[in-house]
């Protein structure tokens, strides 16, 4: 029997070895143009007279910029994550939580905290926040299309290259034709069915999760890329920009200085064609902390950390803005079917409402932060400013990790503000582009994303008391309030307090969440 048992496992090994094997050449066939950063000059890949584009940041629009301009252009894009297709963690529904919670120095998510205290994620891998985030897909309003001077008919013309590559429609799962029924039950109307488009009501988006469960990521467009004309490098940093001023011009970006996986740094030169760009795309953080260490942002902030100016601009890492989000944790009777966002329901009022489910599948799964789904992003702001430090978050962290499974069954209904009024500013904490900047985004500072805020959580505890809901989980109004308090305190009481009360407050936090009026029963 032993050496079956051997011999099983030799075979599995071998299986898993090959299937990972393949998938790798497969990645390779696909996307020849693909490299690591340190293969840049030994291989030849540095282009002689340089690029049309040099495009820094490889996310959701950095992926189908290179593509669509390798067309007719030379592209360098400089990705300083890697690639997300062989990374499970990246690739599969199932390891959504693991993913973010992975924050390792090489993984494809970095923690951010801003210095408001709400815990976040920034993706660091090619496809960016497609990568990691909860893949709900939907086409921009009509509103905002022409509020940013976009051309309406490019943009609706653009949406199907998107679609046919990488966006789904969702099975739903129970849980998400519950939450449906109950936006419709609240007054969240009219049902728009299955639809990309932006409409008030309810509505059951796309998805860019396959019918098996794997991500499908703005990666993936660069298959679309002209191979002879497009080169994207992986794991290059870029540090700073290249600027030409002389002659008293006017300061031209003409290339950039990255660094490659082995710390050895480059640099890139556009080509000289007139009309030759850099593009920053590294997302709402990246690219004004990239600018401020160029050289371009407000004079005191640059002459702080002795940074040469290039050109001295009040408004970068100004106007910085985050939607907030309201959670409430819904348990369940019964074991419930994981489920990402799938449908959404769109009020006049700017609040979204959205919902996931089933985060006990796994040991791996429940003990880690949920990251963007989760109630610790959104209710992190209840504990108050001076007990936001590191030491907190990681206590916070351990203690949660340590709760039976039973305390993760149900889910979340969400509560997000769209275009919120309040304002932050983003600032340096030193000139190691690795290191996350300071933001403060000024969460509810103005009264009206306070008043927002209030009206979401009205609805979203309406949804939860739907009959659709209460079939669901056996939650009456007794429970509902329960549930409120435990969504608002549960953060602050898996702070320890003192040495020895890690235990007692994730008991108290169970008790509360396995009620016998939920139809559980005591812990």
């Amino acid at each position: 029997m032993a050496l079956v048992g051997a011999v099983n496992l030799f075979l599995f090994l071998v299986l898993l070895l090959s299937s990972c094997q393949g998938r790798e050449n497969w990645v390779k066939s696909r996307y020849p143009f693909i490299k690591r950063a340190s293969s840049f000059y030994r291989d030849g890949h540095e282009r002689e007279g340089g690029y049309d584009y040099i495009i820094v940041g490889g996310g959701t629009a950095g992926c189908p910029l290179a593509a669509t301009l390798s067309q007719n252009f030379s592209v360098l894009l400089l990705e300083r994550g890697g690639v997300p297709f062989t990374n499970a963690n990246v690739s599969f529904l199932r390891n959504f939580h693991i993913g973010l919670a992975d924050t390792s120095p090489t993984s494809a998510s970095q923690f951010f905290a801003s210095t408001d205290g709400v815990i976040n994620s920034r993706a660091r891998v090619l496809g960016g926040g497609s990568a990691i985030n909860a893949g709900f897909y939907t086409r921009a309003s009509a509103r905002f299309i022409n509020k940013v001077g976009w051309d309406e008919k490019l943009v609706n013309e653009s949406y199907s290259w998107v679609e046919k590559q990488i966006v789904h429609r969702p099975n739903l799962a129970d849980w998400q034709n519950a939450f449906t029924q109950s936006l419709l039950d609240v007054g969240i109307s009219p049902f728009n069915g299955f639809t990309y488009d932006h409409l008030y009501g309810t509505k059951v988006g796309g998805t860019i999760f396959d019918s098996s469960g794997r991500r499908h990521t703005t990666a993936e467009l660069l298959a679309s890329g002209n191979p002879d004309k497009l080169t994207v490098l992986v794991h290059a940093t870029v540090q700073r920009l290249i600027f030409d001023t002389t002659d008293g011009k006017k300061p031209k970006a003409i290339g950039v200085v990255f660094k490659d996986e082995t710390g050895n740094e480059h640099k890139v030169l556009l080509s000289s064609n007139s009309e030759s760009e850099v593009i920053l795309s590294s997302g709402a953080i990246g690219t004004p902390q990239m600018l401020l260490l160029s050289g371009i942002g407000p004079r005191p902030d640059l002459e702080k950390w002795n940074i040469s100016m290039v050109l001295d601009n009040e408004f970068v890492g100004k106007d910085m803005a985050d939607n907030p989000m309201n959670a409430i944790f819904v348990p369940s009777n019964r074991p419930v079917q994981q489920s990402l966002i799938q449908a959404v329901g769109i009020t006049k009022l700017g609040v979204y409402i959205e919902s996931s489910s089933g985060f006990g599948q796994s040991d791996e799964s429940i003990h880690c932060h949920h990251g963007l789904m989760s109630a610790e992003i959104g209710q992190l702001s209840t504990i108050p400013p001076k007990q936001r430090t590191p030491e907190a978050i990681q206590a916070y962290i351990k203690t949660k990790r340590d709760l039976p499974h039973e305390a993760f069954k149900g889910g979340f209904v969400l509560g997000k503000i769209a275009n919120p009024i309040s304002k932050g500013q983003l600032s340096l904490i030193n000139t190691n582009v690795d290191d996350n900047p300071a933001v403060t985004f000024n969460y509810f500072h103005h009264p009206y994303d306070l008043h927002r805020c209030v009206e979401g959580v009205r609805m979203l505890t309406k949804i939860v008391d739907s009959k659709y809901f209460t079939n669901f989980t056996q939650c009456d109004e007794e429970t509902l309030e329960r549930l409120l308090n435990i969504s608002v305190k549960a953060n602050i009481n898996l702070i320890p307090k003192h040495s020895n009360d890690t235990k007692y407050m994730g008991l108290k936090i169970l008790m509360d969440r396995l009620g016998k009026k939920s139809g559980m029963s005591e812990a």
